[in-house]
């Protein structure tokens, strides 16, 4: 062998010895964390105990198997690492790896909070990166990163303190309390639309997280993919009845029996109208709601059918099915007095139908978008609630009721698919 062999394996030998310190190291930062585990971890088919072998520093703490099909549908493992926990889901399908998830979350106090998230296909590949960050007791945001775990493409907003009172024109409309997944409220569009108390403090409150932040995030899924549904249903209030006040209330989708307490938190914010552009199957999630509605007749609750394409006579939905007198429950339809496909109806349960395709609405982050469906149907007509308020604000709930209803004509459909009938133009006075 010669000198010159002999160098360049000395000097191979010693290149690996880095690599090798580093894969027997524990990693330190989370995004160390992550991109060991898409290495070693992602498509490997490993148990807790083989991948606790590659992930120095982890010690694993259990292993669910979610079967779909006679097969594995979804593997979640949990192991500790310092300072908090690592979370992986492999998601199977057709044979082998769909999808990868791997999450950080950090210890705090008596919890684990949310800190960092990354995706990848079925080859590993990371699609998805997100960090959580947060600023303070009231500033969380969401980082959307590139694949380099990183790089920040861009940051959205999950919480962040309630905006001063603005200077000038105050709207004097009466109360909308918008029950949904929050409302973002930062945006200009709502700034002088937030119904405030004598002290200028903004009416609302989450029961989600029972904190006095509802910002807009429907988080069931996690906190690092909310969905940003009640800011959309917001704006077409706002849009339709532009002198409205809003009062954004996260529903309480953790504890559905906080319901009854929104409800009243809602009529101490002076509210005579609900928005409620939800609904589910359960009857015992809409108990406390409904012992708390017959308490405040005052206040009437516009509430969506559904998007089940089914007929709720026969299949209810709640808080639809309860029989309250100072309810009004609502479908989507196209222009010409159709049901809309996948709106639900109710020749009994169902009142009104309004079109909600495609309307314009505004999303969480202040663009212009489109959205269709029961939900934007109950903005439609809470707000031409609002407008009659306005111009009557003694109305009792069973007048306004009528006035709404007197608005509508027959669908165009040969079978009843709703009690009430159609209305053509809710946002016309």
């Amino acid at each position: 062998m010669s000198k010159l062999t002999v160098l360049a394996l000395a000097v191979l030998a010693v290149s690996a010895l880095p690599r090798l310190t580093q894969a027997n190291e524990t990693p330190r930062a989370p995004e160390d964390w992550l991109h060991r585990v898409v290495e070693e971890v992602c498509g490997e088919g490993l148990d807790g105990l083989a991948a606790q072998a590659v992930l120095p520093g982890a010690w694993f703490l259990e292993e669910v198997t979610t079967p779909a099909n006679g097969s594995a549908g979804r593997i979640d493992q949990r192991f500790a690492i310092p300072n908090g926990e690592l979370r992986l889901s492999s998601f199977m399908g057709d044979g082998g790896l769909r999808r990868f998830n791997a999450e950080i979350h950090e210890s705090a106090e008596a919890t684990f909070l949310p800190l960092f998230q990354v995706q990848t296909d079925g080859n590993c590949r990371p699609i998805a990166a997100r960090r959580i960050v947060r600023e303070g007791p009231e500033r969380i945001m969401l980082d959307q990163l590139d694949e380099d775990f990183e790089t920040l493409r861009w940051r959205e907003t999950l919480q962040v303190p309630w905006p001063a009172a603005p200077f000038g024109k105050r709207h004097k409309g009466p109360v909308v309390a918008l029950v949904d997944s929050g409302l973002a409220y930062d945006l200009p569009l709502f700034a002088s639309r937030l119904a405030r108390g004598t002290d200028g403090t903004p009416s609302g409150f989450d029961f989600w997280d029972l904190d006095p932040l509802p910002y807009d995030g429907d988080t069931a899924r996690n906190l690092f993919q909310p969905i940003r549904h009640g800011t959309p249903v917001a704006s077409v209030i706002a849009r339709e009845a532009p002198e409205a006040l809003l009062a954004p209330f996260r529903y309480p989708r953790p504890d559905m029996q906080r319901m009854g307490d929104l409800i009243e938190a809602a009529a101490k914010a002076g509210a005579r109208l609900l928005s409620i552009s939800l609904g589910s199957a359960r009857p015992e999630d809409w108990q406390n709601f409904e012992a708390a509605m017959r308490a405040h007749p005052e206040m009437l609750a516009i509430v969506s059918a559904g998007n089940d394409g089914r007929d709720v006579d026969a299949e209810p939905l709640w808080p639809g099915a309860l029989d309250l007198d100072n309810m009004i429950v609502v479908t989507s339809s196209d222009g010409f007095g159709r049901l809309a496909d996948g709106s639900n109806w109710g020749a009994n349960s169902v009142d009104l139908m309004v079109p909600a395709e495609n309307i314009p609405v505004t999303d969480f982050r202040g663009s212009e978008s489109r959205a269709s469906g029961t939900s934007y149907a109950v903005p439609r007509v809470t707000a031409l609630a609002a407008r009659l308020l306005l111009a009557e604000p003694d109305l009792s709930t069973e007048a306004l009721k009528q006035r709404i209803f007197a608005r509508a004509v027959a669908p165009n459909e040969r079978q009843p698919v709703v009690a009430k009938g159609f209305i053509i133009d809710p946002d016309r006075d």
